[in-house]
């Protein structure tokens, strides 16, 4: 029996694990590579054949878990994708924007090199399109929370409340081969306590060997009060009289700056300016979020039997068309835009920060995780010049963070969750993460947790004894 590591390893994006026993294969996760210098690798073969392989394990929705389906799919899986009802439903969503993303990138770069009289890689093929994206929907199995299911040979599959984002889950796969039983358990991402909307992570109890995810594993985060410090972006923004750029995830963190946002307007601790949630794929996004009440806190429960919705408030407009956007840049006077892409690696915010980074009134408020070599990382490192459609603009606008917003477990969340096993495990691998994380948290896990862990490198296979 044995695991290779196929992504997010030694890196945080394109999470992918393949595990191999004596009559099967299952790839646990199959995702998008977002950091610049590495998406390369989103064109790779994969080094197995997708015909053999048996079942795939989707933790979640967030693309660079489910990103690279499209090309599994295309290069001949037949078999089934374990997941969440409301994983299925929110991949979906993702699935199809991604290719219509990488159609339309496709051909921005066709003209833009037809223009400069220039080729690149990758410039004119897009890495999937929407049909490849649609074959992957009748393959997507909804399984229910704590329910056992086999999904191949020897091997039996349990997800659980991963308190990421909506839908998300660890997964607890059972295998027998040779006579032995073993227990490898993928945390997918891990969640956070106490956060708004969704459950807490459950952990389990058992297991043989974990790969764990470790983007904070070298920090705690702070205790941010998330409601007092959006206060004071806003206000500050309003002062100013710029406007409020919110690059967001639309799966979860839209969600979530929409919920305090209201909280805010609430308590009057705002002005009632006007806002826009520019994402198509974030209003479809709420659709699921309304079909499956049974995957919030007990808190949102409450709200959702008084009548309320943290999603709708007084002055938010939801944006769909691509005019309605546009007409966004014409407002006068501060406005509040919530855009994807979270990163600021495409989708609507790039065009909202065209015309908003060369001016010093205007905020840009980034509310999640920038990976290594995504513009939205330029951008938080203080970068004074970035490049922006095809050329170098420079950063003028005013750049913050909240970082209590993360759906990431840090440090302690991370042993927290672990420590919920009743004996240690034989072995324990890390990934998704930076590298310096990652040795950061093996010296934390060791200490806090007398735990041993292992960072695999890119396509190692390691034999689980």
């Amino acid at each position: 029996m044995k695991l290779t590591f196929l992504g997010a390893a030694q890196s945080v994006t394109g999470s992918s694990t393949l595990l191999e026993t004596g009559g099967a294969r299952v790839l646990v996760d199959c995702g998008f590579v977002q950091e610049w210098k590495l998406r390369g690798r989103n064109w790779e073969s994969f080094p197995f054949d997708a015909k053999e392989l048996d079942a795939v394990v989707l933790t979640h929705a967030h693309l660079d878990h489910c990103g690279l389906l499209p090309r599994l799919v295309k290069a001949g899986f037949r078999g089934r994708i374990h997941c969440t009802a409301a994983t299925a439903e929110l991949a979906r969503i993702i699935l199809l924007d991604s290719a219509r993303i990488q159609q339309e990138d496709a051909e921005t770069k066709r003209r833009r090199h037809k223009a400069e009289g220039r080729s690149g890689k990758h410039p004119e093929v897009p890495l999937y399109t929407t049909d490849d994206a649609e074959a992957v929907i009748p393959l997507l199995k909804r399984e229910s929370l704590d329910t056992p299911v086999t999904i191949a040979d020897g091997v039996t599959a349990t997800l659980r409340e991963a308190g990421h984002i909506f839908g998300a889950a660890s997964v607890l796969l059972e295998c027998e081969t040779g006579g032995s039983r073993k227990r490898i358990l993928f945390s997918g991402d891990v969640g956070r306590w106490d956060r708004p909307i969704i459950r807490d992570p459950n952990p389990f109890e058992h297991a043989d060997y974990v790969v764990l995810e470790s983007t904070y594993g070298d920090r705690e985060h702070e205790p941010d009060d998330i409601e007092q410090l959006l206060a004071d972006e806003v206000n500050a923004t309003h002062e100013a009289g710029g406007n409020l750029l919110i690059p967001s995830f639309a799966l979860e963190r839209a969600q979530e700056v929409l919920y305090y946002l209201n909280s805010l307007l609430r308590k009057d601790l705002v002005p009632h300016l006007v806002a826009f949630l520019d994402s198509p794929m974030a209003l479809r996004t709420i659709e699921v979020f309304e079909k499956h009440p049974e995957l919030f806190d007990d808190d949102m429960k409450a709200l959702v039997r008084g009548g309320e919705s943290p999603f709708q408030f007084p002055g938010l407009t939801l944006v769909s068309s691509v005019d309605e956007s546009k007409s966004i840049n014409h407002i006068r006077g501060t406005a509040i835009v919530i855009a994807g892409s979270g990163m600021c690696t495409g989708g609507r915010i790039k065009h909202h920060l065209a015309v908003n980074i060369d001016r010093p009134e205007s905020t840009l408020l980034f509310v999640g995780y920038q990976a290594h070599g995504t513009l939205g990382r330029e951008l938080v490192d203080g970068a004074k010049k970035v490049r922006l459609f095809g050329a170098m603009r420079d950063v003028r606008a005013r750049v913050s963070r909240i970082n209590g917003f993360s759906g990431h477990a840090d440090r302690t969340e991370l042993v927290r969750w672990i420590s919920h096993l009743t004996s240690p495990p034989r072995r324990v691998f890390l990934n998704h993460g930076e590298l310096s994380s990652m040795e950061a948290f093996r010296e934390y896990l060791s200490e806090k947790a007398g735990l041993t862990a292992h960072i695999p490198e890119y396509r190692e296979t390691v034999e689980l004894e």
